[in-house]
């Protein structure tokens, strides 16, 4: 629950230009002062992002620990800093740079490069060097560039053979060491226009005499202009250098290839952001688009224990072995975000909409924490970040207090004063405004919540003692609750459990994972009687079948010892008589599955507390478990949650 209380304003500054010392080379009496104020600096930024990005402390905290020697010491680097920054859509790592950029004062020496090749103002630009000398930056000066949407850049396809890149080649140069080479054959392009140009000229004057050739004004183009800039390093405008004639052109190009000192292009002191979505590093996670079922704290733990070695394997599958070098190593992941993070965030964006209407029509309203809880529960989808709570809090709340407003006005014109406590029906389906002494319901729509009051009390009925009977038997046999236990769900039709992935599965624990599997039909049994029970099992059933073949022909647990299995290659040494460990297999469910039924007959108090809990909540956490049946919380470090994997169990109507 959203704890109950008045929504204040979040105090909030527009963003304030924080650095304003220069990064040029300290003098030595003014080392110690400047260095002492740039550590200040660092510090107050990170305090701001916190406030302004939530539930990204430990991220915020990284990022300001690698920015820290390039702003404070920017006369150490030799080469560029690189930062990368991974993680699932909508998480705010695109936002954390544009707003470091602001804070830093940077946001006049700031390019945003869309690796997909969509940079807004680049699309005539094919390399990197081109897009940073068209932003006016400055050679060997601190400055920061974000590349985006990194992931797209792919250079080899899954198979790992190459894919053909048109853009931006020399990013991985710049990545390097921050130094360019020129573009010799831009060069020679320019200087063949120019002579082509000269040539026709003289040939159109042959062909007619009597014509009088006008002077030109321009002889190349601004594209061609620039490009030209760039590689010479002239302080030239554009407009002069487009009215270089073909003979200064051809001049300044003898000069230059005859001085390769200052052919490389400086851009050591780069702040260089890497930002992307890795999907195959969350895979699974990333494509659970449309659960905004599972608890988002399960998420969180599921992605929370990544690291840079995760970041390569799953990079291997775009990029080439030497590319990922130069990416390095400070490669910063984010978790999904915590239910505390949508939390707060929640909160933040209501006292945004509260705080204007307040301001424009002096009527101050109080949200119940019954609306922030429903808020929660139809904007949350953990795999898709923050913009379906953004999209959601704008069409749930912006209609609604703007009736609100209206009803006001039109009961107490325009004097102003009103406090007005808002509060959810227990239908969920309108608000009630508590105005001037009276009760005022407004209809809303919260769509999820109306999904899931579809089904009907038989139905509920039915996944509760199903989904129960998973649960109770997990946590009878493992020693733990389950993560979580869902039946009241807008993703699809039915329930789940969610447990604990090991490290390491033992010969009793495998067993265990079998009976538990068969348990969900048994619990039916017991309840409803054997004629009752439903063909929801069917998916149980397969996973049951599955870990028993495994038990007896891949683990060597049963009575055979060798590996039991279908050959593809002649190569295979495999024993290929299935039929014998049929036999086996069935004997191991029926044991399991009996087991799982004398488990429930004995716990059967437990089970219907458990069904009760569920029809009422439609959802039993693994704190609410362990006090509703007396089984202890285990902290666990055997590895993250894994409910879509081996251990994922569900319930499914026909």
């Amino acid at each position: 629950m959203i704890s109950n209380i008045e929504i204040q304003p979040v105090r909030r500054t527009s963003a304030p230009m924080l650095a304003d010392l220069p990064l040029s080379s300290m003098n030595t009496d003014q080392d110690d002062d400047v260095f002492r104020q740039r550590m200040q600096i660092m510090e107050r930024i990170g305090a701001q992002l916190k406030t302004e990005l939530l539930g990204m402390d430990t991220i915020i905290d990284r990022v300001i620990e690698h920015v820290r020697a390039w702003y404070v010491m920017p006369e150490l680097m030799s080469r560029p800093t690189i930062i990368c920054l991974w993680g699932l859509t909508g998480l705010g790592k695109t936002q954390l740079v544009r707003r470091l950029a602001q804070l830093l004062g940077f946001y006049d020496r700031f390019v945003e490069v869309q690796m997909d090749g969509f940079t807004p103002g680049a699309r005539h630009q094919s390399s990197l060097s081109g897009v940073l000398s068209h932003a006016n930056l400055l050679e060997g000066e601190p400055a920061i560039l974000l590349l985006d949407e990194f992931q797209r850049y792919r250079t080899c396809d899954k198979n790992g053979d190459d894919v053909t890149v048109q853009r931006y080649q020399d990013v991985w140069a710049l990545l390097s060491d921050g130094r360019l080479s020129p573009n010799l054959g831009r060069l020679s392009e320019i200087e063949y226009k120019l002579a082509n140009s000269h040539y026709d000229e003289e040939q159109a004057g042959q062909d007619n005499e009597a014509t009088v050739s006008k002077p030109k004004t321009f002889y190349m183009d601004a594209w061609d202009a620039a490009d030209l800039k760039l590689v010479l390093k002239t302080s030239a405008s554009l407009d002069e250098i487009m009215r270089w004639s073909p003979q200064r052109v051809r001049e300044a190009l003898q000069g230059f290839r005859q001085n390769t000192k200052v052919w490389e292009i400086d851009y050591s002191k780069l702040l260089i952001f890497v930002t992307g979505n890795l999907d195959e590093m969350y895979s699974h996670v990333a494509n659970r688009v449309e659960d905004c079922d599972t608890d988002a704290d399960i998420f969180h733990r599921l992605t929370k224990d990544l690291s840079v070695i995760d970041v390569k394997k799953a990079l291997s599958q775009r990029f080439r072995p030497e590319q990922i070098a130069r990416l390095g190593n400070n490669h910063l992941i984010y978790p999904s975000l915590p239910k505390s993070g949508y939390v707060a965030l929640i909160r933040r964006e209501c006292d945004q909409y509260l705080k204007r209407i307040a301001e424009m029509t002096q009527v101050k309203m109080v949200l119940d924490p019954s609306i922030l809880d429903e808020l929660y529960a139809n904007s949350v989808f953990p795999s898709q970040g923050t913009r379906p709570v953004f999209s959601t809090i704008h069409a749930i709340l912006g209609p609604l207090l703007t009736a609100v407003t209206v009803k006001i006005k039109e009961l107490r014109g325009m004097a102003g004063g009103a406090i007005v406590r808002l509060r959810l029906h227990e239908d969920k389906r309108s608000v009630w405004a508590e105005i001037d002494g009276q009760s005022i319901s407004f209809p809303v729509c919260f769509e999820l919540e109306e999904i899931r009051q579809k089904s009907s009390i038989d139905f509920r009925t039915l996944l509760a003692v199903h989904e129960a009977g998973h649960g109770l038997v997990y946590g009878l046999l493992m020693g733990c609750p389950p993560q979580e236990i869902c039946i009241n769900l807008a993703s699809y039709a039915g329930g789940y459990n969610s447990y604990v992935r090991h490290k390491a599965y033992s010969r009793r624990v495998w067993l265990n994972l079998i009976c538990v599997s068969l348990a969900g039909r048994e619990a039916e049994k017991l309840v409803f009687g054997e004629e009752a029970c439903t063909i929801g099992a069917e998916h149980d059933y397969e996973s049951a079948t599955e870990y028993a073949a495994r038990f007896v022909r891949h683990f060597g647990f049963g009575l055979k010892r060798s590996r039991v299995d279908m050959a593809y290659e002649s190569e295979e040494n495999l024993n290929t008589d299935i039929q014998p460990s049929n036999e086996e297999i069935e004997h191991i469910l029926q044991t399991q599955a009996l087991r799982a039924e004398q488990l429930l007959q004995n716990q059967r108090d437990k089970l219907i507390v458990l069904v009760e809990a569920l029809l009422l909540h439609g959802t039993i956490s693994a704190e609410q478990f362990s006090g509703l049946v007396n089984i202890p919380l285990r902290q666990t470090t055997e590895g993250p949650l894994e409910p879509w994997h081996d251990l994922w169990f569900e319930f499914r109507s026909a």
